[in-house]
């Protein structure tokens, strides 16, 4: 899955990047790496909907 195929819809948007930080990605920083996404960009695009990401849980909360 590349940057292209990411939903546009924020809260499909959270259980897709949760769910490949849980079960393929050790942090977001190597999540957008892999998928050519800038980090800024899915932080602010989650905060728009009130989610943060937590590096210690590494998910979006």
């Amino acid at each position: 899955m590349a940057f292209e195929q990411l939903p546009e819809d924020p809260m499909l948007l959270l259980s897709v990047v949760n769910t490949k930080l849980r079960d393929t990605y050790a942090s977001l920083d190597i999540l957008c790496e892999d998928l050519n996404v800038d980090p800024e960009w899915l932080k602010d695009k989650l905060k728009k909907i009130d989610y943060v990401y937590r590096t210690d849980l590494n998910r979006f909360i």
